[in-house]
């Protein structure tokens, strides 16, 4: 009983290997097929499918690889191109720089921010710059009293608070007096341009030191606008 079972099992099992092996058998027409089918989607994709093995070296060379024009014969060609364009570039860049300082001292238009550019801006860098004022000592004072205000002495401190409060009065009138003076210099000079922002403007240069105003003064103080 066993026995033919198992010869039914042997073969059905050579029925089946001598059908795979058969020109007409299923496991050859599902070859066929793949072998038509393959040079058509080489067709469409315009190039042979690569190899597993194959695409992984491609992947890997892709993340290890070095960038042309920094390794192998970049170094020697396209490296050493690169590097003198930067410097070359660079040193161009750097006399743009002190071209455009050189004519920013002497007030030329183009070479201003566009902040201190404008007819009016440059009106009121001259009545700013024409005269010594007392608040072009205004940080030396406040740096002063920041020092005072660090020493741990009760009557050094009681003495340092009130003159700060006091400089700040001082800048609030200061400005007042500037914004009059300067609405009526521009209605004089410049009649009919705007004076919006020209307040703060001149504030914050008659704040600072004059060898550190930006663009530097044109006229020397004492000289009338």
């Amino acid at each position: 009983m066993f026995r033919r079972g198992n010869a039914g099992a042997r073969g059905g099992t050579a029925q089946d290997d001598q059908g795979a092996q058969s020109p007409g058998g299923p496991q050859a027409t599902k070859t066929a097929e793949t072998a038509r089918t393959r040079p058509a989607a080489e067709a469409a994709k315009g190039r042979p499918t690569p190899k597993r093995s194959e695409a992984e070296r491609g992947r890997r060379q892709g993340i290890t690889g070095t960038p042309p024009g920094r390794g192998g014969s970049g170094r020697g060609g396209s490296g050493r191109g690169g590097s003198a364009s930067g410097g070359a570039g660079r040193a161009t860049s750097k006399e743009d720089r002190l071209r455009r300082n050189e004519a920013m001292r002497r007030g030329e238009e183009w070479a201003l921010p566009a902040r201190d550019r404008g007819p009016v801006k440059a009106l009121v860098r001259d009545y700013v710059d024409s005269r010594r004022r007392i608040s072009e000592y205004y940080m030396y004072v406040m740096l002063i009293l920041v020092v005072l205000l660090f020493i741990r002495v009760p009557s050094v401190q009681r003495l340092a608070e009130p003159v700060v409060l006091l400089l700040i009065v001082f800048v609030i009138v200061d400005a007042w007096l500037l914004r009059m003076s300067l609405k009526r210099l521009i209605a004089q000079r410049l009649p009919g341009e705007s004076t919006r922002g020209v307040t703060l403007y001149a504030v914050f240069r008659a704040l600072q030191i004059r060898r550190f105003r930006v663009p530097p003064p044109r006229i020397t103080p004492g000289t009338k606008v």
